[in-house]
C-alpha cells in the first residue's frame, strides 16, 4: 500500500499508506487515477501557505468505493466516484449562505488533511460523487480542475453575451476556456508562451494573444463593440495583471481572480467606480462537482486531450520532475494507482 507525500519542503517521498479508520458517515475509496496540480508543486516547494508537513498530497482523484460506513447513504461498494476535496463545517456564516468553499473551518484533502495520492483513502461519503459507468476514470479525475473553472465563471457570470479574456493558457486557462465556451461566450487567451497558445487554439479559443510580443490592452481594445472584454479571468496570479484588467475591462465588467500572490498591487479605485466593475475572488469550488460530472457525461467538455502523461504512482518523482523541467510539454499529468 503506497502513498506519495511531501515529508518537508523539497522532499517528495513514497511511504506506506495507512488510511484512517472508516467512520460511520465515511467511504473508503480505492484510488485509480489522480492528477498533479500546480498547488501540489507549491506544497513540494514550501510555497503553499496553507499546507502543514508531512502531508500526503493530491486533491484531484477518482476511484472505486470499497467500503461504506453504516450511516453513509447513496453509495455501495463497487460504485465509481470522484472525490470533492473541500470539507466544510456546515455551521459557520459562509456555509450558511452557500459558500462552503470558504468555510471558516475549511479543510482541503491534500492540503489541510492527507489527500488522494495513495492507493486507498477514507473520505466523507458526502464528498464522493457517483459516476456513470460510461465515464472513463481518467476523465473523471479531471472533474476537480474543471470545477475550479465552473466556480470562477459562476462568480463572475458568463453567457453568450460575454467576451471573456483569460490570462494564462496553462491547465487553468484551458479549463476556463472550455467552460466559458460551453456557456456560449467568445473567449480570448493571453500568454507569454507561444506553444501554450497553439494548444489553446486547438481547444477552441476564438483568439489568442502572445503577450510577450503584443500589448494585451491594445489587442483587446476593439472587442465587445470597442468596450473591451466583459469578463476577465486572472489565472496567472501576477499582481500587475489586476490593474491591467481594471483598465481594459468594459463598463459593467467582471473580474475573477484565481491566481494569488501576497504582493500588493496598485488598483485604481477611479476605474472600478467609473465602470462599476465587479471584482470576484474565487477559491476552490462551491459543490459544483456534480454539475461538472454531468457535463463530462454528456460530452460537453473536451477533457481527454488535456492528459498529456500518465505515470505509475511509484514513478511520482519522475512525474514531478517532468512537470518542472518541461512545462511546455505538459498540461495534466496523472498518477495511476491501479
Amino acid at each position: 500500500m503506497v502513498a506519495v507525500a511531501v515529508e518537508r519542503p523539497g522532499a517528495l517521498v513514497l511511504m506506506e499508506n495507512e488510511p484512517r479508520a472508516l467512520g460511520a458517515g465515511d467511504v473508503m475509496v480505492r484510488v485509480q487515477r489522480a492528477g498533479i496540480c500546480g498547488s501540489d508543486i507549491h506544497i513540494l516547494h514550501g510555497t503553499n501557505p496553507f499546507a502543514k508537513y508531512p502531508r500526503i498530497i493530491g486533491h484531484e482523484f477518482a476511484g472505486v468505493v470499497e467500503a461504506v460506513g453504516p450511516q453513509a447513504t447513496g453509495l455501495t461498494p463497487g460504485d465509481r466516484v470522484v472525490v470533492d476535496p473541500v470539507i466544510s463545517c456546515g455551521l459557520c456564516y459562509a456555509c450558511r449562505v452557500g459558500r462552503s468553499n470558504v468555510c471558516a473551518n475549511l479543510e482541503v484533502l491534500g492540503v489541510h488533511r492527507d489527500g488522494g495520492f495513495r492507493d486507498r483513502v477514507v473520505v466523507p461519503a458526502a464528498n464522493a460523487v457517483k459516476l456513470a459507468p460510461t465515464l472513463p476514470v481518467e476523465v473523471a479525475a479531471l472533474a476537480e480542475p474543471f470545477s475550479i473553472a465552473a466556480n470562477v465563471l459562476s462568480r463572475t457570470g458568463c453567457s453568450a453575451d460575454d467576451v471573456v479574456l483569460v490570462y494564462g493558457a496553462g491547465t487553468v486557462g484551458l479549463t476556463v476556456l472550455q467552460v466559458a465556451k460551453l456557456h456560449g461566450a467568445r473567449v480570448i487567451l493571453a500568454d507569454l508562451d507561444a506553444k501554450r497558445l497553439e494548444r489553446a487554439e486547438a481547444f477552441g479559443a476564438d483568439r489568442v494573444i502572445h503577450s510577450a510580443k503584443e500589448s494585451v490592452p491594445v489587442a483587446v481594445a476593439g472587442e465587445n463593440e470597442g468596450l473591451g472584454p466583459s469578463v476577465v479571468i486572472d489565472g496567472a496570479g501576477v499582481p500587475a495583471l489586476l490593474a491591467e484588467a481594471c483598465g481594459l475591462a468594459s463598463p459593467a465588467g467582471r473580474i475573477g481572480l484565481l491566481g494569488f500572490s501576497p504582493a500588493p498591487c496598485n488598483v485604481s479605485q477611479q476605474e472600478i467606480v467609473r465602470k462599476e466593475l465587479s471584482l470576484h475572488g474565487s477559491r476552490l469550488s462551491r459543490r459544483l462537482l456534480p454539475q461538472v460530472i454531468r457535463w463530462l457525461e454528456q460530452g460537453r467538455l473536451r477533457p481527454a486531450a488535456m492528459i498529456t502523461h500518465t505515470f505509475a504512482a511509484a514513478e511520482a518523482k519522475a512525474a514531478f520532475s517532468l512537470i518542472e523541467s518541461e512545462p511546455g510539454q505538459v498540461v495534466k499529468v496523472h498518477l495511476a494507482f491501479d
